[in-house]
């Protein structure tokens, strides 16, 4: 289990994490009420995971990449709440209008993420440069430094 940022002690380093503003919270709510609905792009889904403290379903829109014939899940903002409830309970589901299916997670380990990141970054680009201090041009190399930020992970079906 990873430990929740506002517990981390003295000698513990909060994790990464870029909060939302009010505008883009409006904005999620928005496309993840068309994603729920069938409408919206190609990559977007309702992923709904238990939470790790309440056990309740909680849901959030998110942007899966399909890389090398796998997909893929990227917490661009860091370790926010979904990432955390993924990393405590490793069964979701995704949704999208009428479509549910469910999957296992497994974590991506550090040597793994920079390519991830990159086909993520280039992928998404529009939605998601502000969150990367590397252009998504950059080799997959320039990844690496950032890699620990951000929560990756594979999604293997059920």
């Amino acid at each position: 289990k990873v430990s929740d940022p506002a517990d981390a002690g003295a000698d513990q380093e909060p994790l990464y994490f870029i909060r939302p503003g009010l505008a883009a919270r409006i904005v999620n709510w928005v496309y993840g009420w068309i994603t729920r609905v069938g409408l919206g792009l190609p990559n977007s889904y309702v992923l709904q995971v238990s939470g790790r403290k309440s056990g309740k379903i909680r849901s959030v829109r998110v942007n899966v990449l399909s890389y090398n014939g796998k997909i893929f899940l990227v917490a661009t903002r860091g370790y926010s709440q979904w990432s955390r409830n993924v990393l405590a309970n490793r069964n979701i589901t995704l949704r999208r209008g009428r479509l549910r299916t469910e999957f296992r997670v497994r974590v991506v380990l550090a040597a793994e993420k920079p390519k991830i990141l990159k086909a993520y970054a280039t992928r998404f680009h529009w939605m998601v440069r502000r969150f990367f201090p590397v252009p998504a041009g950059a080799p997959s190399a320039s990844f690496g430094p950032i890699a620990d930020r951000y929560p990756v992970f594979k999604l293997i079906r059920l």
